[in-house]
């Protein structure tokens, strides 16, 4: 651990030359990796469907993938009917059903608890120490996170801007044996350094620096996809548990239509990065 931060250390000097050095790529595609931790933060119990190929590839590869929802995502319905409880309910068991077609078993979905649509009034130092104290536990090799921004502070909506930042403060946090000690002298953790990123976009792809063939997995992609009924198609207006043959249908082809394609082939894009997490912005 001394050598990984005494690394850290040298490259917070470095940091003039890295941010001139060319795009980051991964020193082996994503498609080959194996034995790793994956953790991936997102706001809603629905985020984490950006990456939903990229996921179930890499779980059928023989890595270990963890899921982290910020929210329950009980505001999220145009349904006048449901109440926050029963939609916070009913989101965990749609994203259960989405992993599940992930190949990703269900102790591997860890969900904070915070109100939907107002992350950014929760105590950022609180929620911090909740995200450090799981990347200490889970110590992955690889985080996924909301893109905060490559040169300039990224745009998103609410949850979304305050998931991206969270996840990077707690990235930094987690290196730092003196923030949140308690964790390490009454919890038995130790600090830690995540190695490598994946940080996704909903909307602007133009930072993005690798890209991942999910051909094999679009099937996957597209049935999880479709277990998002409150948040898609029929549900959205009016929550029902049970669709028609042809409602199913219809939740899988708005999940399909949002498959970004090149060359014939199915893809996921992302922002790749390497490194100190103080230059996750340059």
């Amino acid at each position: 651990m001394k050598a990984i931060l005494s690394s850290a250390v040298l490259a917070l000097f470095s940091l003039p030359a890295l941010a001139q050095q060319p795009e980051q790529k991964p020193q082996s595609p994503v498609e080959k990796w194996t034995g790793k931790t994956v953790m991936l933060i997102g706001a809603h119990a629905d985020d984490d469907q950006l990456s939903h190929g990229t996921l179930a590839l890499l779980q059928a590869h023989g890595n270990k993938v963890y899921v982290v929802t910020l929210t329950t995502g009980n505001v999220g319905t145009q349904d006048p009917d449901l109440s926050r409880m029963q939609l916070a309910e009913i989101r965990r068991r749609e994203e259960l059903a989405a992993l599940s077609e992930l190949g990703i078993p269900d102790d591997h979905y860890i969900n904070l608890g915070y109100d939907d649509g107002l992350l950014e009034f929760e105590d950022r130092k609180a929620v911090v120490e909740n995200l450090v104290r799981w990347i200490r536990k889970l110590r992955p090799d690889v985080l996924f996170a909301w893109d905060p921004g490559k040169n300039y502070q990224r745009w998103h909506k609410s949850d979304h801007r305050a998931a991206a930042y969270l996840a990077a403060d707690a990235a930094r946090a987690a290196m730092w044996r003196l923030l949140f000690e308690g964790q390490i002298t009454q919890e038995g953790l130790k600090e830690y350094m995540i190695p490598e990123y994946l940080f996704y976009n909903d909307y602007d792809h133009q930072d993005e620096n690798t890209v991942v063939d999910i051909s094999g997995y679009v099937e996957r992609k597209v049935n999880a996809g479709a277990k998002y009924v409150s948040q898609f198609g029929p549900g959205w207006m009016k929550y029902k548990p049970e669709l028609t043959e042809a409602e199913l249908n219809e939740m899988k082809e708005i999940t399909r239509k949002r498959i970004q394609m090149k060359d014939g082939k199915a893809y996921e894009g992302f922002r790749y990065y390497r490194g100190l997490p103080d230059a996750l912005g340059k």
